[in-house]
């Protein structure tokens, strides 16, 4: 019945103490719980090696009673280490405060269980040794329930307070614990020191296996300390070398029984040969197999990093949309990672207060003071990913994340400032791996690269639809300007036109009755009243001028400038504007010299329209001209044209004003000096009427040294005069 329970011991402690190694040797011993649930281990071996040793009559009787404290003060130390496991695991700040008060007390018992205070010595039995208990036996046995209950008080709480793959890992451990330690407890100590039945205590370490397989079901499910691939990989050994241990023995044995007929002992060196090199071809296979096998049983989720990252960067160039970049690339993530959300906080240009959150649907939301806290936080540390499970040192931004079910921020930096962050929720099923966090750290840069671009992007569009929004603003402004500039141009042209009309009819009387008197009709007057009266007639004559201008302009706008082409000599023309305006000039000092032919230049013109600019470039040089200076008008044939200039010594047309000089009311700075009651239409007019007859207006000007203006116009033939 020993050799039962020596084959059960060894499968309980094999797996328990190959668990505390590797925790040590891939989960690290600078962690607690690592730390704790390695000791824990320990003391469980110890204790069922103590427990059996104690037992077995064979041993001396001062062996024993040795081997009874080992027992008590074992299992009572790996009662104290699972419930500060559980604790820490829980994270019940509370029970935390509750177990540290009365860990003195524990502690203290825990070395009083290593003394004959508990256990004075032994006694034989039919079979094993009965415990002869001291005088602590009963408070031993008090605070070993009161740790018990600690235990699954704390469980119940925690899976109550907690969710994700935490929960789940509470639910295992929780399980286990709350299936074998009481039984542990009865049967370990509470019925054997009641009835004195003490064959129960080998039956007590049997719970000890429901422990043994929540560990490993949690690691392996749920990745309790992160080693879950040396687990399984384990896992996968030890099924290859016990397969290969059953195929070597079915193949001995037949070999040896059946082929051979029982004749082993003349061909184990070459049958151990042959079966060895056997068992070595078919060992790669079978590796394969159970790796597998593993890997589907345990490895669900698994993923490729270099496949993930791959399907990342497309992800990352496929678009420029930020929005839409960001949400593919949370949906991916959460895809991959198993996360329950995923989503980005990016700060908006160089301002503080510009954010755009983006991600899964459904996603937390980091407000941004939460955010700016994190910044001070993240900026004092260099690490490329954090996990909010690990920051206990930092309680505040723990709680924080905690609050918005973050599980791991990924800072985005750029080389000056935190641009924003990568945030993840909660595994889906288990914890996130170091592997999973590498990948992170590893995409974090590229990230980075992708979003700025995708940001510099968005600044465009935005600079553009705030430009293109100021555009449409100002055009519509313009149009509207426009629209009421066309309108005062309407009202000022009919204005114009019927102020001219109405000035006409009194401005034709008093010229009349100014020639009248100056032709004497009224009497004789004396040279100075004929000079006034001279000064006066050619003041209302320019009026007379001026209010044609007006009208004429006021008919370009309406439509109704009207051309009358007949035969015109120009030369006739010339001759008597030229005459007409001599004594302005002689009034002005200003030498009016002409250059006519004697012969006619006939044109197909409308002659009052023609006269007019003649009259107006001639005007125009006496009045800008200086005293004592020339005006020189001429008239030739140049071919097929007859050509009519005015040449002055006045002020000039500046170079800066000569590519608007025909416009309409558009005057040269010079001449708004020189001649303030101006109105900027002659010339606009006389380069109408000229093009209006198939001519060209022909102009030069040097500022200072004088101007000259004039025009071509083609010459009717002789033989079309005639008919």
């Amino acid at each position: 019945m020993l050799n039962l329970f020596l084959v059960i011991d060894v499968l309980i402690i094999a797996p328990l103490l190959v668990l505390a190694i590797t925790v040590l040797l891939h989960g690290g011993y600078k962690h607690h719980r690592n730390v704790l649930l390695a000791l824990f281990s320990l003391f469980i071996s110890l204790w069922i090696v103590a427990n059996h040793v104690g037992n077995d009559l064979a041993t001396p009787a001062d062996i024993a009673v040795i081997a009874n404290y080992f027992v008590f003060s074992c299992s009572f130390a790996a009662m104290i280490l699972i419930m500060v496991f559980v604790i820490r695991l829980t994270e019940l700040s509370h029970l935390k405060k509750i177990m540290n008060v009365s860990l003195p007390i524990v502690i203290l018992m825990a070395i009083l269980a290593a003394t004959p205070l508990v256990g004075q010595g032994v006694i034989p039995q039919e079979g094993l040794y009965e415990v002869v208990f001291g005088p602590l036996v009963i408070p031993y046995g008090i605070v070993l329930i009161y740790m018990i209950s600690l235990t699954l008080v704390a469980i119940g709480i925690g899976i109550r307070r907690t969710r994700g793959v935490h929960n789940n890992q509470l639910q295992v451990v929780g399980a286990s614990l709350a299936l074998s330690l009481p039984a542990i407890f009865l049967l370990g100590f509470i019925l054997p020191t009641s009835t004195g039945a003490f064959w129960l205590t080998e039956f007590g370490v049997l719970p000890t296996i429901i422990i043994v397989v929540g560990l490993y079901y949690s690691v392996i499910r749920h990745r309790l300390f992160d080693i879950r691939f040396a687990v399984v990989r384990g896992v996968a050994y030890v099924c290859v070398l016990a397969s290969l241990a059953i195929i070597y023995y079915l193949l001995a044995y037949i070999v040896s029984v059946i082929i051979l007929r029982g004749h082993v002992a003349d061909t184990v060196s070459p049958i151990n040969v042959l079966l060895a090199l056997l068992l070595t071809l078919i060992f790669q296979p079978l590796k394969l197999f159970f790796d597998r096998v593993t890997n589907t049983i345990f490895y669900r989720d698994h993923y490729r990093s270099v496949d993930f990252i791959a399907r990342l960067n497309h992800l990352l160039t496929s678009t420029t949309d930020l929005r839409g970049l960001l949400e593919r690339v949370s949906i991916e993530i959460t895809q991959t990672l198993k996360s329950d959300q995923a989503f980005f906080f990016l700060y908006l240009g160089s301002q503080a207060d510009h954010y755009l959150s983006a991600g899964t649907s459904r996603h937390a939301i980091l407000p941004l003071n939460d955010a700016r806290e994190l910044d001070e936080f993240v900026m004092k540390r260099t690490e490329s990913v954090f996990l909010t499970d690990t920051l206990y040192d930092v309680p505040h931004i723990r709680r924080l994340l905690l609050s918005h079910k973050i599980a791991v921020v990924v800072p985005l930096r750029s080389p000056v400032r935190i641009t924003g962050y990568l945030l993840l929720g909660e595994h889906r099923s288990d914890n996130y791996t170091k592997r999973d966090l590498n990948v992170l750290s590893t995409i974090s840069s590229e990230l980075v690269i992708a979003i700025q671009n995708a940001l510099s992007l968005h600044e465009v569009k935005e600079l553009n639809a705030t430009l293109q929004q100021r555009i449409d603003v100002a055009t519509k402004e313009l149009r509207s300007s426009n629209a009421q500039l066309k309108h005062l141009d309407e009202v000022k042209d009919e204005f114009m036109s019927m102020a001219s009309h109405q000035l006409r009819t009194p401005l034709t009387s008093v010229k009349g009755y100014l020639s009248m008197v100056l032709e004497g009709d009224a009497g004789d007057i004396s040279p100075q009243q004929r000079k006034l009266l001279v000064e006066a007639y050619n003041s209302s004559e320019r009026m007379v001028h001026l209010i044609a201008d007006f009208l004429n302009v006021s008919r370009l706008q309406t439509g109704k400038f009207i051309i009358d082409k007949q035969a015109t000599d120009l030369t006739r023309i010339v001759r008597q504007e030229t005459a007409s305006l001599k004594l302005i000039a002689e009034s002005r000092q200003i030498k009016l010299k002409h250059v006519i032919p004697r012969s006619s230049l006939v044109v197909y013109a409308d002659e009052a329209k023609v006269r007019e600019v003649v009259m107006n470039f001639i005007d125009n040089a006496i009045f800008y001209s200086r005293a004592g200076s020339t005006v020189t008008v001429t008239l030739e044939r140049d071919g097929d044209d007859a050509l009519f200039a005015v040449t002055d010594q006045g002020i000039g047309v500046p170079e800066v004003d000569q590519a608007r000089l025909f416009n309409k009311f558009f005057r040269a700075a010079n001449a708004r000096k020189q001649r303030p009651d101006g109105t900027g239409v002659g010339l606009y007019l006389a380069r109408k009427v000229i093009t209006a007859h198939g001519g060209s207006v022909l102009f030069h000007s040097v500022e200072g040294k004088g101007s000259t203006f004039g025009f071509r116009l083609p010459v009717m033939d002789a033989t079309k005069l005639d008919r």
